[in-house]
C-alpha cells in the first residue's frame, strides 16, 4: 500500500471543509444583504475577506497533499534522523 498516496487523498479532504464555510458564508451574506440593503458594502467587504481565508485553508490542503507525493518522506527520514552512516 502507497502510504504517501494515501496521505496525500487524506490531507486533500481538507478542501471539504473551506468549501462549506465559503457555501455558509454565501448565504448568509446574501440573507444580510436583503435584510439591510444599506449595509450591503460593509457586509460585502467582510464576505470577500472571509472567502479568502477560507480559499486560503483550501489552497494550503491542497500543497500539502501534493508534497506528501512529491518529497516522498519514508525515504528521507533515515537520512535526517541520522541512522545512516
Amino acid at each position: 500500500m502507497n502510504v504517501e498516496l494515501l496521505g496525500a487523498g487524506l490531507a486533500a479532504l481538507g478542501v471539504i471543509g473551506p468549501g462549506i464555510g465559503i457555501g455558509i458564508l454565501t448565504g448568509m451574506s446574501t440573507s444580510a444583504i436583503g435584510r439591510n440593503p444599506d449595509a450591503a458594502a460593509q457586509i460585502r467587504a467582510t464576505f470577500i475577506i472571509g472567502a479568502a481565508f477560507a480559499e486560503g485553508l483550501g489552497v494550503l490542503a491542497v500543497v500539502v497533499g501534493i508534497l506528501a507525493i512529491v518529497l516522498n518522506p519514508s525515504e528521507a527520514a533515515p537520512a535526517a534522523t541520522g541512522l545512516i552512516r
